[in-house]
């Protein structure tokens, strides 16, 4: 739960030295963040006051000793109910796939058994763990020194130190998380997955998957069709998608999706336009559509987000 000019998770970083596999923040937050998605998977630890949560899990109140663990690509938005203090674990889903794999070493024979282990036992892309205030303080020491160790990046010499401090963590919070052995629910998405933070790509990003990224957000009110979007790059269907979902962890549609949520977040914020005209501005002819969408993203439908937010601002006015 961070603003997006306070973003910090490696998926923003650009310059490799400032790269870490696990960082983590501590902050306080008093006005609301829209909901915004970050391509590594992210534990949230409430340390003081609580908040309403925005995602696919629905509309949540988190309070002290609750932990709100993400998987990539996830929207989450928060409304704090006066404030809220947080402490944020960023990890680099490639190197949980490493921690599962020697984990479960005696059954699992390549890093693909770990990794579909995760897909299939924690398909859930977001999760509100209720830990409780008394054991949620067994975790304070651990993070406090976390965060210090991670204020600027963490350095090499350090690094076991940080590691073994994120495994105390995760040794009292992975065990309370729900496991499901097969997809269950509607948040189980199957046209979303997990990718790599793009700066740590082993070989260069397709052009066709760049070009196709900036022409969505671009071009968002665009009524694209998957035919469409493969033609303006002269990919077949199944290439492109393919090739974007190698780059960036979800299908084109998938992407703009996510684009057009967004957007509509920010007007349903910013504006009084009705929602049926934001949905048509994003590029949904179809309002019931929209809202469909928006709710199996923030979890909430538009007008429920409006009111909500609405209420936020209106009780952060001075008397």
């Amino acid at each position: 739960m961070r603003p997006r000019s306070q973003k910090v998770n490696a998926a923003r970083a650009t310059d490799r030295k400032d790269y870490s596999p696990l960082t983590a923040r501590t902050q306080s937050l008093y006005a609301p963040i829209d909901p915004v998605a970050f391509d590594c998977v992210t534990f949230i630890v409430v340390r003081a006051g609580g908040a309403r949560l925005f995602s696919e899990f629905g509309c949540r109140h988190v309070n002290v000793g609750d932990v709100v663990v993400l998987s990539a690509n996830t929207l989450c938005g928060a409304e704090p109910e006066g404030g809220i203090t947080t402490t944020t674990l960023y990890l680099d889903r490639e190197y949980l796939i490493d921690q599962v794999f020697w984990q479960y070493a005696a059954q699992f024979n390549t890093r693909h058994d770990a990794n579909a282990f995760l897909e299939t036992n924690y398909a859930e892309p977001a999760q509100v763990v209720r830990l409780g205030e008394a054991r949620a303080g067994l975790l304070m020491p651990w993070l406090d020194e976390l965060t210090a160790l991670s204020l600027d990046g963490v350095s090499p010499e350090r690094f076991y130190r940080a590691q073994a401090l994120l495994f105390s963590i995760l040794d009292i919070v992975v065990p309370m998380l729900a496991m499901t052995g097969e997809r269950i629910s509607s948040t189980q998405r199957s046209t979303s997955l997990p990718v790599l933070p793009r700066h740590r790509r082993f070989r260069p990003l397709r052009t066709e998957a760049r070009e196709v990224a900036d022409m969505l957000r671009n071009q968002m009110s665009t009524r694209w069709t998957i035919s469409e979007i493969a033609a303006s790059v002269h990919l077949s269907t199944s290439q492109l998608r393919r090739i974007f979902v190698e780059a960036f962890g979800k299908s084109p549609i998938a992407y703009l999706t996510m684009l057009r949520v967004e957007k509509m977040i920010e007007l349903l914020r910013t504006t009084d336009f009705p929602i049926a005209s934001i949905a048509s501005e994003v590029g949904w002819g179809d309002s019931d559509f929209a809202a469909r969408q928006f709710r199996r993203s923030v979890g909430v439908s538009p007008s429920e987000y409006r009111l909500i937010s609405d209420k936020a601002r209106f009780s952060s006015y001075p008397e």
